[in-house]
């Protein structure tokens, strides 16, 4: 069977010449978003961005050319738009169609603009008073634990670290995760007040280690957030728990510390909870045979789970590297796994016709039904108890416009509660479920949207998550909720690097550059800087198939994010890429697919 899909302005003309009769086949795949046939094939049924085309009859060695679009205004900017999974489906048989073009995203190569004239950090140190001298080390012997966290960090990356230069510990009075670290010939000193401080010590010796001798001399350094994240979606490509393992051995290289675990969504619930154990095993895996298509999978089922046990080991390893894990639930859109399985959260006579950016058609839980809050109170209540660090992250991103209009059941709780929009009603509903994480012990955390509402949104101590951009960030932050800046047109990592065709990503957002990573104010306005309690990189996964296409989408940017994350002054742009040409960890290359 030969199959290839070649980009030709807005089309994507496929073509299939087939080694056997085959008696009007279905063309199934998925993709970045819903498709349509324009030629050679009618479209008989999607979900989301899972289409199947009707083909003729197609005939031994005769090739047959499909020419798909995108809709709703989605232009394919690259190899990643092609279709995912591509399979003919023929009288029972299923018929993988194997792609001539490559996948996955390619090392992006880095200008050579000279050696840069400091510490070769990422991120870069608060202060540096060199004292002139240098001393060459095999490694670093001390008894601190965090000390041996890092040699633990540095012997599953393959790194350099053990040996008998001394590191002493001392206790100071310091802020959180700030450290002063004291170089000489005779040996090093790191006073801190914490754990954090004494590991990010570690961390900035190891990096330093890896570029030659140690200069000596006095180092002081401070983070200028308490929240320096890195989400990863999980729902979309089920991520082995190794690589999940190495992103975070890679964010604790960075300094950074929140890792955003977001294993729910339309496509997929992957923890595997004991309160409502059908919601995971009927949707942890996705294709032929499943309750859910192919939803940005490769052909046949694919996917997986998350054991409690696995969670627990990830917390364990995450905690290790003073990374506390936020995971995500979400609610009320993006629910489309959900309410598959629980077809009694949605009012069966809504007569709404709202999609979804991703063209899913009612993919919101409903509110006025019962079922929907003893699924999501019992998911919130399990999940919390889990995850030690107490936050719970609910979701509340892309409402379809009109979303509950069309339920008598909505607009009844509508009508009782004083509420007149979509908006108000999600307002509402969000409250609620923050309050009953609230009381669970957890403090919620949400996307942006979450502000809206008559009610004036969420409420109840929210962390709120800026990330169309940075202006609603800023509303919200002069609302009183606290506010992590995530703006897609600088730190969502799924997006291309460039406007190449050849190149690989979204590009609803932009087009995001190493540099474009700095190219930002975290807090924007001065009357919002102690609203502003962090910066956070995101990857999203519909276009990722296996793990290691994550890696040259990641870096070299997560040093942008690191450096936006830890300094209060900004790198030059220019710096910033002399620091990522000759850092060790570019192209970083985990040792669990070495």
């Amino acid at each position: 069977m030969d199959y290839d899909c070649a980009l030709n302005g807005k089309d994507l003309v496929c073509t299939i010449t087939p080694d056997r009769d085959l008696a009007r086949p279905l063309f199934c795949f998925s993709g970045m978003a819903p498709f349509t046939a324009i030629a050679g094939g009618q479209r008989v049924y999607g979900l989301g961005s899972y289409t199947e085309i009707a083909l003729p009859d197609l005939r031994v060695g005769a090739p047959h050319q499909v020419v798909l679009n995108y809709v709703a205004g989605h232009n394919p900017a690259n190899r990643a738009w092609m279709p995912i999974g591509p399979l003919l489906r023929c009288n029972r048989e299923v018929i993988p169609l194997p792609r001539k073009t490559a996948l996955g995203c390619r090392a992006q190569p880095i200008p050579d603009l000279g050696p840069f004239d400091g510490l070769p950090l990422v991120p870069q140190p608060t202060s540096w008073e060199p004292s002139g001298q240098s001393v060459a080390v095999a490694g670093f012997a001390g008894s601190d634990p965090a000390l041996a966290a890092v040699a633990a960090l540095a012997a599953r990356q393959r790194l350099r670290f053990d040996g008998d230069y001394h590191v002493a510990f001392e206790d100071a009075d310091l802020p959180e995760d700030a450290y002063a670290l004291h170089i000489t010939p005779e040996g090093a000193t790191v006073r801190a007040s914490s754990y954090g401080g004494r590991f990010y010590a570690g961390v900035t010796l190891l990096s330093l280690l890896q570029d030659g001798p140690l200069p000596c001399g006095v180092l002081h350094d401070q983070p200028r957030f308490g929240w320096r994240g890195q989400h990863l979606d999980t729902a979309r490509h089920f991520y082995q728990p190794a690589t999940i393992c190495d992103l975070l051995d890679l964010m604790a290289l960075l300094k950074l510390n929140r890792f955003h675990w977001h294993f729910a969504d339309d496509e997929a619930f992957r923890l595997e909870i004991e309160c409502l154990p059908e919601l995971w095993q009927k949707t942890a895996f996705c294709g032929e045979g499943q309750l859910l298509p192919a939803l940005f999978s490769d052909a046949g089922a694919t996917g997986g789970s998350y054991s409690k046990d696995t969670a627990r080991m990830i917390i364990a390893h995450a905690k290790a590297l003073n990374i506390e894990v936020l995971p995500e639930i979400e609610t009320p859109a993006h629910a489309i796994a959900i309410t598959h399985v629980y077809p009694d959260t949605r009012d069966p006579a809504d007569n709404g016709a709202e999609v979804s950016v991703q063209g899913y058609q009612g993919n919101a839980l409903n509110p006025a039904q019962p079922k929907t809050w003893k699924v999501i109170d019992a998911i919130a209540q399990e999940v919390g108890d889990l995850f030690p660090f107490n936050h719970l992250h609910l979701g509340c991103d892309e409402l379809p416009e009109g979303t509950w209009m069309g339920s008598p059941m909505a607009r009844d709780l509508m009508t009782r509660e004083g509420l007149e929009t979509t908006q108000d009603l999600q307002g509402w509903t969000m409250a609620r479920i923050a309050a009953k994480v609230a009381q669970n012990g957890q403090r919620p955390c949400a996307w942006e949207e979450a502000a809206q509402g008559s009610n004036g949104g969420i409420g109840h101590g929210t962390i709120l998550f800026s990330w169309t951009g940075q202006g609603a960030g800023v509303a919200a932050a002069r609302a009183g909720y606290d506010v992590v800046m995530i703006p897609a047109q600088h730190a969502y990592f799924d997006m291309a690097h460039t406007d190449d065709p050849d190149d690989w990503g979204a590009s609803w957002a932009a087009f995001v550059s190493l540099t474009d990573t700095i190219a930002w104010q975290p807090v924007p306005e001065p009357d919002i800087d102690d609203r502003v309690i962090g910066v956070q990189g995101a990857f999203w996964s519909e276009f990722t198939t296996k793990d290691a296409q994550i890696w040259p989408m990641l870096m070299p940017r997560m040093l942008g994010l690191a450096s936006k994350a830890w300094q209060d002054r900004d790198l030059e742009p220019d710096d910033l890429i002399r620091l990522a040409r000759g850092h060790f960890l570019v192209p970083f290359v985990p040792a669990s697919i070495r």
